[in-house]
């Protein structure tokens, strides 16, 4: 091959290089362009709170705030769980919030009554526990827990530290039972649930990006309940789960009670489906009702969505509601 060809061959093979380089860039973006954090602010602490910028993880960043619970560390802070593995039925379940330099946090805000809420809750949505750990000296968190059966749980702490302009935070981390399971289907979407002879209606509906008020109503044997009991300073504790990433909403509620009406203004992160859990007390003990609700589209709870591929989670003879949800 003489010089002149050579050159030109070079030249080509040049051109194709910087070609195809043009095009690989064109689709990835540029370096270094800002990338949408998958996690915004505590926004869930306040359901009217304007959307999170750049939560683009779950549909349109526009449609609502950021949920809580999507991480383990956030903040400068760590949900550092003892034994992430548990054995099926009763066991004990301690745990850890440590900062940035891995000690345990010890000073904590009380809010709602409690320095720290913690839920554990099924990857399926059907096994919810609303449960109060005791924290020790050392900052070493401790409760006993029923999980009825193996599969997939995740556990979340919403707190608020005691350091100067700290704001609030929900944290969530994996826990699993180990053992043959099944995945479970979702309960289906209703607008009344029954636990220990209580009924509980749902009005409203549950909106992305809007605040809207969801209203429940409790009576038994077909009459009205108008002495509900102030459980963490109200008279109803509502929590969101979202089906799927389990994304937490703590929904604080309006004035009003005792009973049969307790009402809440919450704002879905994203469209979906979401799982409610309702905790109230009457006659001394406290009761979890569940609803399986759809933000998004009609918005209607009673609207039953497609049912999404599961993650497995318990076994299919598993009730649809364990318990009552609830431990001390």
């Amino acid at each position: 091959m003489n010089t002149g060809v050579r050159i030109a061959v070079f030249a080509a093979a040049l051109a194709a290089t910087f070609g195809t380089a043009y095009g690989v860039g064109t689709g990835v973006g540029p370096v270094g362009a800002p990338v949408a954090p998958a996690h915004g602010d505590h926004a869930a602490k306040d359901p009217g709170a304007a959307p999170a910028a750049g939560h683009a993880e779950h549909g349109d960043a526009a449609q609502g705030p950021a949920a809580g619970g999507l991480q383990v560390s956030e903040g400068g802070y760590t949900l550092s769980l003892e034994s992430p593995r548990l054995a099926p039925g009763q066991g004990e379940l301690r745990f850890a919030v440590k900062d940035s330099a891995g000690r345990p946090v010890t000073a904590f805000k009380t809010e709602h009554g409690k320095e720290l809420h913690f839920i554990v809750a099924s990857r399926d949505l059907t096994v919810y526990r609303h449960l109060h750990p005791v924290r020790a000296a050392d900052g070493t968190w401790s409760t006993p827990v029923d999980l009825p059966a193996a599969g997939g749980y995740k556990a979340f702490a919403d707190f608020t530290p005691a350091a100067e302009g700290a704001k609030g935070v929900t944290l969530g981390a994996d826990l699993s039972v180990p053992g043959a399971y099944q995945p479970a289907e979702l309960p289906p979407a209703a607008r009344t649930a029954e636990v220990d002879g209580y009924q509980v209606a749902l009005g409203g509906t549950l909106e992305p990006g809007r605040a809207g008020e969801l209203g429940l109503t409790v009576s038994k044997d077909g009459k009205p309940v108008t002495d509900l009991e102030p459980y963490l300073g109200a008279y109803g504790h509502l929590v969101a789960l979202r089906d799927g990433d389990l994304a937490y909403l703590h929904v604080h509620p309006n004035e009003g009670g005792p009973g049969p009406d307790v009402s809440f203004t919450a704002t879905a992160p994203s469209a979906g489906t979401y799982r409610l859990f309702l905790d109230f007390q009457h006659g001394g003990t406290v009761r979890t009702a569940a609803f399986t609700v759809t933000a998004g589209g009609s918005g209607a709870p009673a609207q039953a969505p497609a049912a999404p591929a599961r993650t497995p989670a318990a076994p299919a003879d598993t009730p649809a509601a364990e318990g009552d949800g609830h431990a001390h």
